[in-house]
């Protein structure tokens, strides 16, 4: 397979991701813990199946503990608020929040050691800021409701927890896409563990939401892990990494289409302002000339 199948392997995880909204919007009112252990065990027990059908040793499990660390805080820790500020605020207005994290990869990475924090890299971050500002404040035609406060606050920590878990999953590039499915059933303990210890059981109600919830298990919240890491390991990182400013605007557009919210000005200027901001913020990146 070549560089460009690779890419558009990468690019399926996008697509999946733009449904992660309307799956969850379409779950009902499954606590988040609950939403982890049935998500990522759907994901889990799937992605063992297939490991053990291409005959695959499960010794491709045994990683270090900094790889444990990365891989379950990542997936266990972004999905939890991820699905908690879908849970507790407008599913639109979280779910454009927390697509904040591509932006937040490339601002964050200019931090690190041997890069530089550029103009480019602050203008999009006011950017991204400006239009989270304005789906909190609603255009400062209302003060802050303080009903979605938790939502809100859940939606801004699941796009730093996907950015760091996102950078540093960059520092272990030897790490085999197969350990995901580890990194899947370890999020399945923890989430059951914290399921039983701290909420009530609420379980789909009806077809729909258990299909939603199936659903959610199999594609954005499993196969899109395994055919993300594929692509930005064996793709076109500048490729992919474009591609992933459309998913806040794709996602806004379905569940505005399925009845989960409305698209008005506001939505409209703040999807404009998270996905331009992360655009401008990697310019260099995506417009770097060949050498």
């Amino acid at each position: 397979m070549d560089r460009r199948r690779f890419t558009l392997v990468g690019l399926a995880a996008v697509a999946m991701w733009s449904t992660l909204g309307l799956l969850t919007a379409g779950s009902g009112a499954v606590p988040p813990f609950l939403m982890n252990a049935l998500c990522f065990g759907i994901s889990g027990l799937v992605g063992l199946a297939i490991l053990l059908v291409r005959d695959r040793s499960i010794a491709v499990l045994r990683q270090p503990a900094i790889v444990w660390v990365v891989g379950i805080g990542g997936l266990f820790g972004y999905h939890f608020f991820y699905f908690t500020a879908l849970k507790a605020a407008p599913p639109v207005d979280a779910g454009l929040i927390c697509y904040l994290w591509p932006l937040l990869i490339v601002l964050l990475s200019g931090l690190l050691p041997g890069e530089k924090l550029r103009w480019h890299h602050v203008v999009g971050a006011l950017a991204g800021l400006a239009g989270a500002a304005l789906i909190v404040t609603k255009g400062g035609a209302v003060a802050f409701d303080p009903r979605y406060a938790l939502g809100y606050g859940a939606a801004f920590i699941a796009a730093f927890v996907w950015a760091i878990y996102s950078l540093a999953s960059r520092r272990l590039p030897k790490v085999p896409s197969d350990a995901v499915v580890g990194f899947c059933l370890a999020t399945v303990a923890l989430s059951v563990a914290c399921h039983l210890a701290l909420e009530e059981t609420i379980w789909p109600a009806g077809a729909g939401e258990w299909a939603a919830v199936g659903l959610l298990g199999l594609f954005p919240v499993g196969l899109a892990f395994f055919v993300w890491d594929i692509g930005v390991k064996r793709g076109d990182i500048q490729v992919l990494g474009a591609a992933s400013y459309a998913a806040p605007l794709l996602s806004t557009l379905l569940l505005v289409a399925f009845g989960h919210g409305d698209f008005t000005w506001i939505v409209a200027l703040a999807c404009v302002l998270i996905s331009g901001g992360g655009l401008i913020a990697a310019k260099d990146m995506l417009f770097r000339r060949s050498a």
